[in-house]
């Protein structure tokens, strides 16, 4: 398999840590986090993987480099007059980032719970404090801004997992229960789900996030919303 990242033509090249960091998520986009390794991303930087610990001194800080390099395409206008709209424009591009990187996405959701928040690399802490930003301008308390935080990433990481989980079991078949392997459950123990088969293989994951912010932004909005403003209209 050919590298995800041109080695350079002399070792004595410069590089620098945003070269080292996009190497790796190359290798993790194409190969998955479990390819990643020191002596694979100095083979594909065409350096001797120790140089790679100038950059990253353990494979821990090198995935946390990772993520922060992703994230840092998840921008958030703490100035937006419509906070709703502007959740709604974070989730959508949050989406895109884990389209575009799958493999990176449990990095995303579970990276941060190996860190203590204050050890955080600070590019992975800037969309919460940005959001927090953005929801106390609004009239929230800083505590009501961090439940909210809390409840709407949440509600992201649980939609990206589902949606990069709808596997397809035979693309080739054009009956729903057989393209998707229902038909392999007894129809006694699971009516409900094989009953599901055309919604299933449907699914949209984008259509899907849209209906999931309605409930959950119109659920904060009631629950939630500072004295005194009035509801925003979804855009």
């Amino acid at each position: 398999m050919s590298e995800p990242f041109d080695a350079f033509e002399t070792p004595s090249t410069p590089i620098s840590r945003d070269q080292v960091l996009r190497a790796a998520l190359a290798i993790i986009d194409l190969e998955g986090v479990e390819s990643l390794s020191m002596r694979r991303l100095g083979r594909a930087l065409g350096r001797d993987p120790m140089a790679v610990y100038r950059y990253a001194d353990t494979k821990t800080a090198l995935l946390d480099g990772v993520v922060e390099l992703v994230l840092g395409d998840l921008t958030v206008d703490s100035t937006d007059d419509d906070w709703q709209s502007q959740l709604r424009e974070v989730a959508r591009r949050f989406r895109a980032i884990a389209v575009a990187h799958p493999h990176v996405v449990p990095l995303l959701v579970t990276r941060p719970l190996a860190t203590p928040l204050a050890l955080r690399p600070h590019g992975t802490l800037r969309p919460l404090e940005a959001t927090l930003a953005l929801l106390v301008r609004s009239g929230f308390s800083d505590v009501e801004a961090l439940h909210v935080y809390r409840l709407f990433f949440g509600f992201l990481h649980g939609h990206v997992l589902d949606e990069l989980q709808e596997l397809v079991d035979k693309p080739e078949e054009t009956d729903d229960l057989l393209r998707l392997g229902l038909h392999r459950l007894p129809i006694k123990e699971f009516p409900i789900l094989r009953g599901l088969a055309p919604a299933l293989a449907s699914y949209d994951g984008a259509a899907e996030l849209e209906r999931g912010l309605d409930i959950l932004l119109s659920g904060l909005q009631a629950q939630l919303m500072p004295s005194g403003t009035t509801p925003a209209s979804a855009p």
